[in-house]
């Protein structure tokens, strides 16, 4: 072993600094701590607590919520910028305060800051956000506690994300998950699907008729600072999947098996359904009764009324179907958990994610209603032997297997990158 040379006295000139001390100082700037921004929506703060865990920081996180004037006409005014919105609101509660349009005006003044539902590690507490606040703890606090990692995911959480990051570049490393459509260098790093860059694409190009490229976006390549995934980030790593096993044992254990569990969405921009899709899956699913042991249905907050309606009245009463009443606790951990197979609806990109994580057969429905980039992120999971498309025609009883999508693993390397090249790391 190499002798450790110790420093000489002071007032020795010529000294160089110690080896022992040498590189010390460099490796003590370490990001220990992070600052989640949402957008109240569980599908965007997923994706950022899901990130927060992967690096190993979600004990030591703090949730802040971007809230939006609610009711009334501030329904129609969703388009507009946060900052701008709640001005008009403040603007238009004063003009017709006392008098009989108020109601319509006004509605609920902002929306409510729950503790629940997306949260899931831990939180005491959401906070509304402030990008000013934020800045000034992140600078006060940084010669003590270190830099703070920001990760926002979400339209409303941009000009909260990059305000951050203009105040406070020397204390912040800042993540905005989901494209920001523009000025991508807002940001150190930009997390996005794939899926996002389909109208760069050959196909995409088909589809687009070329009086409206310019208005689609990206219009570039992604550059440096782009980390692209095959799907949405989430929490259900492993770790919390074998907690979720052990809280759902005793409830799931002893249910017969295969266990199919079935994910029902809602309709969106690129993924329109209705009745059609639920008349469907439920003749496709008493078709693969036999080689199921029990099924447990799942419907999302998306899911339409019609749709979930058509579906309960059908499999009331079936002794092996179980339907889930939307009372908490919600059991969908511990589905991803003891599932023997899964069918999801082809809307949702997060219940797709998740259930790709576990390596276990996801059966999807409804991918001929998907269209734009849907269509692209569908075809990928095709691809790579993830999923396979449910017919009725399937024995659930013949397991099949792929390798599991790692997506928040995989962009945690990256940020753990990204970080060293400032000199700091990850604790």
């Amino acid at each position: 072993m190499r002798p450790i040379r110790l420093p000489e006295p002071p007032g020795v000139g010529g000294m160089e600094t110690p080896e022992i001390f040498t590189g010390a100082a460099a490796a003590t700037v370490v990001v220990r701590r992070a600052v989640v921004i949402g957008n109240g929506s569980p599908g965007a703060e997923n994706q950022c607590l899901g990130l927060v865990r992967a690096l190993g920081l979600a004990d030591h996180l703090t949730l802040y919520r971007v809230t939006r004037p609610q009711g009334g006409i501030n329904e129609w005014l969703h388009f507009l910028p946060v900052s701008l919105h709640k001005l008009i609101d403040q603007v238009l509660r004063q003009f017709f305060r006392n008098t009989r349009l108020a109601p319509v005006v006004e509605g609920r003044k902002h929306y409510r800051v729950p503790n629940g539902g997306s949260v899931g590690v831990g939180l005491s507490s959401v906070l509304e956000a402030d990008a000013k606040k934020i800045v000034a703890v992140a600078r006060d606090t940084f010669e003590k506690e270190g830099p703070t990692l920001i990760v926002a995911c979400g339209w409303d959480t941009i000009s909260y994300s990059s305000s951050i990051r203009h105040l406070a570049s020397g204390n912040v490393f800042v993540i905005q998950i989901q494209h920001p459509r523009s000025r991508l260098d807002r940001f150190d790093l930009v997390v996005t699907p794939r899926h996002d860059y389909y109208a760069l694409t050959a196909g995409g190009q088909e589809e687009i008729p070329r009086l409206f490229r310019r208005w689609i976006t990206p219009q570039e390549p992604p550059g440096r600072n782009v980390v692209l995934t095959v799907g949405a980030l989430h929490q259900a790593d492993s770790a919390a999947l074998r907690l979720a096993a052990i809280a759902w044992h005793d409830e799931l254990a002893p249910l017969p098996k295969p266990l199919l569990i079935v994910n029902i969405g809602g309709p969106t921009r690129n993924c329109k359904y209705g009745v059609d899709l639920a008349r469907q899956l439920i003749a496709s699913t008493y078709n693969v009764l036999d080689s199921c042991g029990s099924v447990r249905v799942s419907f999302s907050r998306r899911t339409p009324r019609k749709v979930s309606d058509i579906i309960s009245k059908e499999f009331a009463g079936h002794p092996k179907i179980y339907i889930w009443d939307g009372e908490e606790p919600n059991p969908h951990m511990g589905h991803l958990a003891w599932a023997d197979a899964f069918v999801v609806t082809a809307d949702s990109i997060s219940m797709l994610s998740e259930a790709c994580s576990t390596g276990k057969p996801v059966y999807v429905i409804g991918t001929e209603y998907c269209k734009w980039k849907f269509s692209a992120f569908h075809k990928t999971l095709r691809e790579r032997g993830v999923v396979r498309p449910f017919t009725g025609l399937e024995d659930i009883s013949n397991s099949w297997s792929y390798p599991p999508l790692n997506d928040a693993i995989e962009v945690a390397t990256r940020v753990r990158e990204a970080i060293a090249e400032r000199g700091w790391s990850v604790g």
